[in-house]
């Protein structure tokens, strides 16, 4: 396949962008819509109901308007090149998706759906790419360490997936969709209640024929060569439900499932057929005004039955039960102690033999939030024990200052740490029980402006990673032997130019391997070390248009740098028509001008593609 050039270089596309960025926004345009993430609850970052603009920690919020207004097909597309994040996709929907947060690794982010962990112990991956959108009612991304009010995995940040819609709102919701590579996708759902009780039900389905997912060779990729079209399937359902007491206490719960049938290509397996299921429930009750406690409990099931060419290969299933008790003393209206604990007890069963199937991590964790005056603190301490490897501390701190003007300057510093898996520490030929967890530790320093114009932040940070777990040739196992180190810039601006909305997004990485030997120094791999993302729509009566402008600069493949991938600019376009009040018909156009790319090497990404979507919604 003949390569093409990027049709924005990185540098031109941030050219472009400050160039829009510096033009005054509308008078008329409110602050409600320029920054519609800063007025969404938030409870990730502190654990305690707070606003995305109250919270000391670097917040996005991605409401269920942003996913319906930006028309995106899945989770990846969703998130990339959203502040701070890049994403790699091993070659279309379905396939094994990657999210690198700040330039940490991979299995470095905690991801949460209502409050129950979800991904796979043995492997430590997230199946993102399996959960449907339609199932989403917003996305809540913590960026920076987290370790000291959730414990493992968040040395990057945390990402909290909610389901269902709002309490107290009646009515239906279809969509029927399709799409290129014979896309097809159906999805329903149903709401009902008041604030005393309320329940949401979803269906969805999606079906595929995909592309070729790999064009590797007998010696490189895939290591395969199967020039086919690899398709996706995937089936899913949700139910929320919650009711209030006359005595206040409140009871809810939450189940999801999501069945997907993968194609690949591969030489040991070329099939997946994958679950991801949790259900859970909670008791929130406050004794006294003062006093709030909080109780939930949950499961996540994560299986992964795996084929060649139709023959069983493999099985991996992790089961995860949780729970966490959590007590949120208000000393006055400016100051707030949580106190909490929490338990998980991982199981795994695979065909593969491992000499330890289970173990279990109970963690206390504390929390003060304080506002004085103009002043704001945040402090967390975090004691595990691990049945594993022991124990382990972590904590930060944060303090915030807001000025007259509208700007608020943020400072922050954070340890956290990850867990070996059951792999790392157990998988023939390549565990090491003897291994210690990743820590790491974080400062952030950060600059904010709400003009009643726009909304602008930005963040610089500083991650050093110590005793990051990677193969070990000397000893033919893998052990605590890398280092690293990530300096970073984030900005976002949203804001209006005569009448059009936009948000732009701009991250800049230089992650570096420190590592002693031949890769000192090196360029972390699959991080791009610059990224843009420009959203921007209108609204004109019946009608809307929009447009997505994604540029990435070129990033490495291996830990050697020796297999780079070129960076690249696509832009994706979308329109709405609204044909009666509860019916839309919806279009989009993605990469417009047919560029290759690659996020993985040998993985090519989607060509020119289309969908079309018809939404009833009274």
């Amino acid at each position: 396949m003949k390569e093409k050039k990027p049709y924005f270089t990185i540098r031109q596309s941030l050219l472009v962008s400050a160039m829009i960025t510096s033009i005054p926004a509308a008078s008329g345009y409110s602050s409600e819509q320029q920054h519609l993430n800063a007025d969404a609850i938030n409870i990730t970052a502190t654990r305690t109901v707070k606003t995305a603009d109250e919270t000391l920690a670097s917040v996005t919020v991605i409401t269920k308007e942003d996913i319906n207004r930006l028309q995106v097909r899945n989770v990846q597309e969703l998130l990339r090149g959203v502040t701070g994040i890049g994403i790699t996709n091993n070659g279309g929907a379905g396939k094994a998706t990657s999210l690198f947060m700040r330039g940490t690794e991979s299995d470095h982010i905690l991801v949460i759906i209502d409050g129950i962990k979800i991904g796979s112990a043995t492997s430590g991956a997230i199946p993102l790419q399996h959960i449907p959108l339609d199932l989403i009612e917003r996305i809540e991304i913590v960026r920076g360490p987290r370790s000291g009010l959730y414990g493992s995995e968040a040395i990057g940040g945390v990402i909290q997936i909610f389901t269902g819609g709002n309490k107290g709102v009646y009515g239906s919701t279809f969509s029927i969709s399709a799409g290129s590579h014979n896309t097809g996708k159906i999805s329903a759902a149903i709401a009902g209640g008041d604030d005393q009780g309320w329940y949401n039900i979803h269906l969805g389905g999606e079906n595929s024929n995909g592309f070729n997912s790999c064009s590797g060779s007998l010696t490189a990729g895939c290591y395969t060569i199967e020039p086919d079209d690899d398709g996706y399937k995937n089936i899913s359902g949700s139910m929320n439900f919650g009711y209030r007491l006359n005595n206040g206490i409140e009871i809810g719960g939450i189940f999801l499932q999501a069945d997907n049938n993968t194609e690949f290509d591969g030489s040991f397996q070329n099939k997946s057929e994958d679950r991801t299921r949790l259900f859970g429930g909670h008791i929130k009750a406050s004794p006294t005004e003062a006093l709030a406690v909080t109780f939930n409990a949950g499961r996540s099931i994560d299986q992964s039955n795996n084929f060649l060419n139709g023959t069983f290969a493999s099985k991996f299933n992790t089961t995860r039960d949780t729970f966490s008790l959590q007590n949120d003393l208000a000393i006055n209206e400016d100051q707030l102690i949580t106190l909490g604990f929490d338990y998980q007890q991982e199981e795994i069963e695979s065909t593969t033999l491992y000499p330890v199937s289970s173990r279990e991590n109970k963690g206390v964790f504390s929390q003060y939030l304080g506002s004085f005056h103009k002043h704001d603190l945040q402090l967390n301490l975090r004691r595990d024990d691990n049945e594993q490897f022991g124990g382990k501390t972590t904590g930060s701190i944060a303090w915030g200052y807001g000025f007259d003007s509208g700007i608020r300057v943020t400072t922050s510093y954070g340890t956290a740490f990850k867990a070996p898996t059951f792999n790392e520490l157990y998988f023939p030929f390549y565990g090491n029980p003897n291994i210690l967890p990743e820590s790491s530790n974080s400062f952030d320093i950060g600059l904010s402006g709400d003009s009643g114009r726009f909304y602008w932040s930005a963040n610089l940070f500083r991650t050093e990673i110590d005793d990051l777990i990677a193969y070990d040739a000397a000893l033919f196992t893998a052990n605590n032997i890398n280092k690293a180190l990530i300096h970073g810039l984030e900005f976002s601006l949203t804001t209006s130019i005569v009448e059009w909305q936009l948000k732009s997004d701009i991250t800049l990485l230089d992650p570096r391997n420190k590592t002693s030997g031949a890769n000192n120094n090196n360029t972390l791999p699959r991080r791009p070390k610059r990224s843009l993302r420009i959203d921007i729509d209108r609204d004109f009566y019946q009608y809307s248009l929009g447009a997505t402008l994604l540029a990435e600069s070129g990033r490495y493949d291996d830990l050697a740098n020796s297999r780079r991938i070129d960076g690249y600019g696509i832009i994706d376009l979308r329109g709405e028509y609204e044909i009666t009040r509860s019916w839309r018909l919806q279009a989009r156009l993605g990469n417009l001008l047919d560029k290759d790319y690659e996020t993985a090497s040998f993985y090519p990404q989607d060509g020119r593609n289309y969908m079309l979507t018809l939404i009833y919604q009274p």
